[in-house]
């Protein structure tokens, strides 16, 4: 990714200010999404073909990951490790939500395009965050 889309993207040529503005709007989107399982699990389930208790579940779990991403992207100099573990689980992310589609889940029509995005809004969360954290690691 070049500097300039990067800069572009994240609306300031600082790499570190980049980074954790990548990481906060992962945080943002992952809470959002998971507030939005443990909130309507019901009919969200019934919506995207797939178990309440799954929701549930995933919900609880993208709750407390995107606590953890947020207090990463307040830090002031996120470290470079736990920068790289949310990279990883983001990729982890995409793998299991395409693996889950094509081995054990028969979701609708919506849940599959749903799955698809969210992997691919993920995947491309990690693109960024690692294009950031190449930019800010000298």
């Amino acid at each position: 990714m070049s500097q300039a889309l990067l800069t572009g993207l994240a609306r300031t040529s600082v790499p570190r200010t980049a980074l954790r503005r990548f990481l906060a709007l992962d945080a943002v989107v992952t809470g959002a999404n998971g507030i939005a399982y443990l909130a309507a699990s019901g009919p969200l389930a019934e919506l995207l073909g797939v178990g309440r208790m799954l929701l549930l579940g995933i919900g609880a779990f993208l709750t407390v990951y995107a606590a953890g991403v947020a207090w990463l992207a307040s830090r002031p100099r996120p470290a470079a490790l736990g920068v790289r573990a949310v990279i990883e689980a983001n990729l982890g992310w995409v793998v299991a939500s395409v693996a889950a589609l094509v081995l054990w889940l028969e979701p609708t029509v919506a849940g599959e395009v749903w799955t698809l995005l969210q992997a691919g809004t993920v995947a491309g969360f990690a693109a960024l965050q690692w294009a950031a954290l190449r930019a800010a690691t000298p």
